[in-house]
């Protein structure tokens, strides 16, 4: 699921730092992404070192793993983005629990994807992210919105979302079933401006950073359902 937002795009080279306790991993992704005209500041090895790293460097994109010993890549996305919140995270990870990608989603990461992705999949989700959209490796989006929607009561609305517009709520729904902005706005007759401003509205009335955030809450919410996955 890759949401765009369609701001304007830096012409500088994105600068990523890459966190992942295997050094052949790492150090092979940080050549991979600079072959690929990407900025890595730097690489570091565990969680702390990743959060002294980020206050340091500031990176537009960090790219975990989510498990690491001592500070988990969920814990490390909580700090950093307490003091970062401009930073975007993104998860490399090779699990597809649920929990761990719905503890994800809720820490704040703007993206999900699975270390099974290919080079060209990975940079295209560190530009999404580092353009404020949101992505979710096809793999788990659809098990982790199933999740949501089967288990447990839903919450109470934030009391913020009582006037949302008919259009918003319209556009939410979009937004949980993974369409970008263009999509969003061809489907609905509505020009790029209008979709965003829709966007950042249901974002701040739901109390949320991201689009991922939005998607997951609405549908804990039961805002929204989810059409059923027909694979």
């Amino acid at each position: 699921m890759i949401d765009t937002r369609d701001d304007a795009q830096d012409v500088r080279p994105i600068t990523v730092l890459v966190v992942d306790d295997h050094d052949l991993f790492r150090t092979g992704l940080r050549r991979l992404l600079e072959g690929e005209g990407l900025n890595v500041v730097g690489d570091e090895r565990d969680g702390e070192l990743a959060v002294r790293a980020t206050a340091r460097l500031e990176p537009q994109v960090v790219v975990m793993d989510v498990s690491m010993p001592g500070m988990s890549g969920i814990e490390v996305t909580r700090r950093i983005l307490e003091f970062s919140p401009s930073t975007a995270v993104l998860m490399l990870t090779i699990s597809d629990d649920d929990e761990t990608v719905l503890d994800a989603v809720l820490a704040g990461a703007s993206g999900y994807l699975l270390k099974t992705a290919g080079l060209a999949e990975i940079v295209r989700a560190i530009r999404a992210v580092a353009a404020g959209q949101s992505v979710v490796a096809p793999e788990v989006a659809g098990s982790l919105l199933a999740r949501l929607r089967r288990h447990g009561p839903p919450d109470a609305p934030p009391s913020q979302f009582a006037d949302v517009s008919p259009r918003e709520l319209d556009v939410l729904r979009l937004v949980v079933d993974g369409h970008d902005n263009s999509e969003i706005g061809r489907r609905l007759h509505l020009s790029a401006g209008t979709v965003k401003h829709h966007v950042s509205s249901n974002l701040l009335k739901l109390g949320v950073e991201n689009r991922i955030q939005a998607a997951v809450l609405a549908v804990r919410l039961g805002l929204v359902e989810q059409e059923p996955s027909r694979n």
